[in-house]
């Protein structure tokens, strides 16, 4: 190991999975309002809606994480966010106007939900072995949210979308 390099910890990864997900978050809250404005249905176009007012929300719960271990509230880019959004967008684009248009919507912003879900379980687990009780209600809030989108996403896709995307078959 090289004595100039600093000791990476479970502090280490905890800030820079924060980093990730500020990014993730806010690049999501700009893919947003464009899914909404796509979207054929109310109730996928309303749902897209009220995750972008929750996101924001979400945004500010992480600044508030920064603050609580000291640092400044800064994203590092995520290839992974960026490609799920990428094919958003291509759906987006390739679907226009066309009866599948929705459930493809639906089946991205799932894809954006699993990947956030993923990461605020993760550095919810690790704010409690670090002991940061304050950090873990934060984080579990944003998580608890998370989850139920993907719900309602799973319920709009079942009772909206797929069967338009049918029907049209």
């Amino acid at each position: 190991m090289e004595t100039d390099m600093a000791e990476k910890t479970l502090d280490t990864l905890f800030h820079e999975t924060l980093k990730d997900i500020y990014y993730a978050e806010r690049k999501i809250l700009k893919a947003l309002p464009k899914m909404a404005r796509g979207a054929q249905s109310p109730e996928v176009k309303a749902a897209f809606e009220k995750h972008r007012d929750e996101t924001e929300g979400h945004v500010e719960r992480l600044q508030q994480v920064f603050e609580m271990i000291g640092k400044g509230a800064q994203g590092k880019t995520c290839p992974a966010i960026d490609g799920i959004i990428e094919e958003g967008e291509e759906i987006l684009e390739e679907f226009k106007g066309q009866p599948a248009l929705d459930a493809g919507l639906a089946a991205a912003a799932q894809a954006v939900e699993h990947y956030e879900i993923s990461r605020y379980g993760t550095l919810k687990r690790w704010a409690q072995v670090l002991g940061m009780n304050d950090a873990v209600k934060l984080l579990d809030a944003t998580l608890k949210e998370e989850s139920l989108t993907d719900e309602t996403l799973s319920k709009l896709a079942d009772q909206v979308a797929n069967q338009k995307a049918l029907k049209a078959a």
